[in-house]
């Protein structure tokens, strides 16, 4: 995948939100950060556990100035019916992108042609819409929100505070590293 540092591509889908169906494009997530958190289908096994883990960090999410943007291939009525009828999908507040032709799936790479279904994918995506960071799992694999919050974390510190970089397992706070010939074959 070659989409680290490309700018998200063009589209336009029907989206359920607050009890409404709205309009969204690439530039609702222009000027503040993003994740497009894209999963396989609307009322399966472990897609509500993902979104559900992404509603109980919702409020810190939008305290880093960063919007949620669900993805799958049903469509906004899908996600709605799904809202209605499930305790957990019931508290979601972020936005949930219907994708029934697969625009914004392609448009990220993560559409399994054979099955017409998103992959499990995550992107990040900086307020100039390019995108940062992505993390792509088996249909199996459940994705960690407390991860994702930690990623989006190193990639507006790295974005705030040129020539340092993040190490693994960085968390807020935490020493930083600041590239350099002194640094080579001494980590």
């Amino acid at each position: 995948m070659a989409l680290i540092n490309t700018k998200i591509r063009r589209f336009k889908s029907q989206a359920y939100k607050d009890g409404k169906f709205i309009t969204v494009t690439e530039a609702d997530v222009l000027g503040k950060w993003g994740v497009f958190f894209f999963y396989p289908a609307d009322f399966t096994f472990v897609c509500p556990t993902e979104l559900g883990d992404i509603t109980d960090n919702y409020a810190e999410l939008q305290s880093l100035g960063v919007e949620v943007f669900s993805v799958s291939t049903d469509t906004h009525f899908t996600h709605k019916a799904w809202h209605d009828s499930s305790d957990t999908i019931g508290k979601i507040r972020y936005t949930m992108i219907g994708d029934p032709v697969g625009t914004v799936t392609r448009n990220f790479d993560a559409m399994r042609e054979e099955q017409g279904l998103a992959d499990r994918a995550t992107f990040i995506v900086d307020p100039d819409g390019v995108i940062q960071a992505l993390e792509i799992t088996a249909e199996g694999v459940g994705r960690d929100a407390a991860d994702l919050l930690r990623k989006i974390k190193a990639a507006q510190y790295v974005r705030n505070h040129p020539g340092e970089v993040c190490p693994a397992k960085w968390r807020e706070g935490e020493k930083t590293l600041a590239p350099s010939f002194d640094l080579v074959g001494k980590i």
